[in-house]
């Protein structure tokens, strides 16, 4: 079967790892991003580039958004590749950025009027494991759609799992990053008492690895916690700061207390404050020590 031509929008830390998976796996692949150094990067592995941003839907099947929020992806549609204006039945969008589910399936629904199909298929996973095909989609939209675009996930992760009607994604996603960044934080805190208590904090790693307390987080950012590795980032604090902005949100308009992830959104707006976040989100364990005078 002939492989669908792909678009992809934002190439990034996650995107770049997208694009470049896809290639590997056949796919032809047009690119797009403002900067233009990552315009260069994919070129230069056999992506195409195009003159304007608009032509992009007459010349691809499948476009695939990687962008910080709903906000930029909306934008991008409708100003930069004008797809209200310049659209093809037929049509596939595939947005895999963290997003704002009733944003999301607004805009699914606008699309639609306009014969194109749109899945949120949101990921879970850091940009190297995106890098290393290590992650899952978590896919809202139609089944159908779902099914015709195995392929494209498979050359892009491990699994993609359909979780029902557009916006389904975006929501799986929000309740996964709520629960891995509260692992995350009790991470931190189970480390900084060990430090505090005057316990080797690698030896506490491993332990904890071993034990009933392990979780996969420890396997992600344990070592970056203990050895104070948060430079260059696999995933940023400020993004996920986004994230948690978004958890409340729905949690505001669903009449859901979230009272643990509130907290944690303190500690992150405290590491923001300082200027960090760029920095690789394992640097919440820096909010704990600086509590704890170490």
């Amino acid at each position: 079967m002939e492989k669908k031509r792909i678009g992809f929008v934002g190439l990034g830390l996650m995107g770049s790892g997208m694009a470049k998976n896809l290639m590997a796996a056949g796919f032809p692949l047009v690119g797009y991003d403002i900067d233009e150094s990552k315009m260069e990067a994919i070129s230069k592995l056999g992506g195409k580039r195009l003159a304007s941003p608009e032509r992009m839907s007459a010349e691809v099947d499948v476009i695939i958004f990687s962008l910080p929020n709903s906000h930029i992806v909306n934008d991008v549609v409708k100003n930069a590749l004008k797809l209200f204006e310049f659209w093809k039945k037929g049509l596939i969008v595939i947005d895999a950025t963290t997003a704002d589910p009733i944003l999301s399936e607004e805009l699914a629904t606008q699309l639609r009027e306009k014969g194109i199909e749109m899945l949120d298929a949101t990921v879970s996973g850091t940009s190297k494991m995106c890098a290393e095909k290590d992650v899952i989609f978590m896919v809202g939209g139609k089944e159908g759609i779902f099914k015709e675009c195995q392929p494209i996930f498979s050359a892009m992760g491990k699994e993609a799992f359909f979780v029902g009607k557009n916006g389904a994604g975006a929501t799986t996603k929000l309740v996964v990053n709520l629960v891995l960044g509260l692992n995350r934080m009790a991470l931190a805190e189970g480390l900084t008492l060990g430090k505090k208590a005057g316990m080797d904090q690698r030896r506490l790693l491993e332990v904890l690895m071993k034990s009933a307390a392990y979780s996969k987080a420890m396997d992600m950012k344990g070592s970056k916690m203990v050895n104070k590795e948060f430079l260059p980032p696999e995933g940023k604090l400020g993004f996920y700061l986004k994230d948690v902005r978004l958890m409340l949100d729905l949690g505001h308009r669903l009449n859901c207390p979230l009272p643990l992830i509130s907290v944690h959104a303190q500690a992150l707006l405290s590491e923001v404050s300082k200027g960090r976040a760029e920095w690789d989100s394992a640097d919440i364990i820096s909010f704990y020590e600086a509590l704890a005078n170490l």
